[in-house]
């Protein structure tokens, strides 16, 4: 048997093996259950730092400089993900999309559960706030390519017609953890005295995170390695020779990784700022009238918990309708849409009305936080070549990730506290929404395209049926 013909018989078995039904089903739940932990991890922290770590961590301070403090704990996280994401993608690239996940998942599980174990500031003092942000950065690494590997493998397994809708899975997965963490926090709010949740059950919702890596573990060992990652790795010596996949991307791909990174700047800051922001603005008394709280701290959790839910159900309808009506129309819809929505949002927030409120946030999840997410787990691996596909993606969205969502809370926090007025806010989050809309014009549509493509797509480029 000939070399291309052994070659072309392994990259067959990779293909037939990756889109068995049983191998799709692994896929699906291996990239909706690890986005699952990695959302589960970051919503609890959010929702801590809104709810708890003022209290628990910076007690001296007054609320909102504590928010303040809390969330600068929470944009931590978002700084280490582009290390983690440029160290983890490279290996991705060379050594497969499945180790990569593997290591990212146990990394995340370790630090969110040891968070749950940290002293007060009563206790160890100044200790434990360092401790605090040095396991959120642990967090921050894990997470760095854990969507993005999650995204590509998927859209490199499924079969053209349903990559939009089957990779959107992976967000839909992390609206579960939205889910799962908000629900977790809900309950023991429920049933806990305010003092008791404060003083050690917001303990438990993190060390039950250990639950969720250990089930994402078993599901991600029985999967298959992606077979467009085979093909490549199989097919010339040249590219086996490749020592820095990173390299490439950025000698190569730099302009479309900058495209992309604006592409996600939008909707990253204005997830973030609906899944974690809306929380303090609510439960803060520094609104325009600097009265006390609205109403008790559970009930924005109880409507965060509904909001997550149909944010779920958004994620996958965006991605369908991504595969019926192309990539670029559905994108550019969300965001045109999300330009103008935060001047709705706050304007709902501001009436302490329950729900209004509800409207707010429900609305915040179908266009903001689950909208254009829905439609990027398939639209952004498509826009890259398969030598540094994992890498690219991962480079733009952690690169939008500091820039947005890592810091959206803590902007928030600040123009709040500089301005006392919701509007620059509502400015903040439309000005990023419309880069990412004009971005998107520029960017070509990508549905179906073949993975196996070494170069980025371009307009007018042939795609698979």
């Amino acid at each position: 048997m000939t070399s291309e013909t052994q070659l072309g018989s392994t990259v067959e078995q990779a293909y037939e093996q990756a889109r068995s039904k049983s191998n799709i089903r692994i896929a699906v739940a291996a990239g909706g259950v690890g986005t699952m932990l990695e959302q589960f991890d970051f919503a609890i922290y959010g929702l801590a730092a809104a709810l708890v770590f003022p209290q628990v961590f910076f007690p001296e301070a007054d609320p909102l400089a504590g928010s303040l403090m809390s969330f600068a704990g929470f944009a931590v996280g978002f700084f280490a993900r582009p290390l983690g994401g440029v160290i983890f993608s490279h290996y991705g690239e060379k050594f497969g999309r499945r180790w990569t996940l593997v290591t990212t998942l146990i990394i995340m599980g370790s630090a969110t559960f040891a968070i749950g174990l940290v002293p007060t500031y009563g206790a160890i003092g100044i200790a434990a706030p360092i401790l605090l942000f040095s396991l959120r950065l642990f967090q921050g690494l894990g997470a760095g390519a854990e969507q993005s590997g999650s995204a590509t493998l998927l859209a490199e397994t499924v079969r053209p017609g349903t990559r939009g809708r089957l990779s959107s899975t992976v967000m839909a997965g992390a609206a579960a953890g939205t889910v799962l963490g908000t629900l977790v926090f809900a309950m023991l709010q429920w049933f806990m005295t305010e003092e008791a949740f404060i003083s050690w059950g917001w303990r438990v919702v993190f060390i039950f995170s250990i639950v969720i890596t250990i089930g994402a573990w078993i599901v991600r060992r029985h999967l298959a390695e992606s077979p467009v990652f085979v093909e490549l790795q199989e097919s010339t010596e040249d590219l086996k020779k490749d020592a820095a996949p990173l390299s490439l991307a950025v000698k190569f791909g730099w302009k479309r990784i900058l495209q992309v990174a604006v592409m996600n700047w939008g909707p990253n800051t204005n997830s973030y700022t609906v899944q974690t922001f809306f929380v303090t603005f609510v439960t803060t008394g520094v609104l325009l009238s600097g009265t006390d709280e609205l109403f008790p701290r559970s009930t924005i959790t109880d409507i965060q918990l509904v909001g997550a839910v149909i944010g779920m159900i958004s994620a996958f309808a965006w991605g369908f309708l991504s595969d019926r009506f192309g990539r670029k129309p559905i994108y550019l819809l969300i965001a045109g849409i999300g330009a103008i929505m935060p001047f709705v949002y706050f304007n709902l927030l501001e009436t302490g009305i329950v729900w209004l409120v509800a409207l707010a946030v429900a609305l915040g999840y179908i266009f903001a936080a689950y909208g254009n997410v829905g439609v990027q787990t398939s639209y952004f691996p498509e826009l890259f070549g398969t030598r540094y596909r994992y890498a690219g993606v991962t480079l733009a969205r952690e690169i939008s990730s500091l820039v947005g969502g890592g810091v959206a809370p803590l902007i928030c926090s600040w123009l709040l506290l500089q301005f006392g007025s919701w509007i620059p806010l509502a400015i903040y989050m439309a000005f990023t929404m419309l880069c990412t809309f004009l971005t998107s014009l520029w960017v070509p549509e990508t549905v179906d395209r073949d993975l196996s493509l070494r170069n980025d797509a371009v307009s007018g480029e042939a795609h698979t049926a």
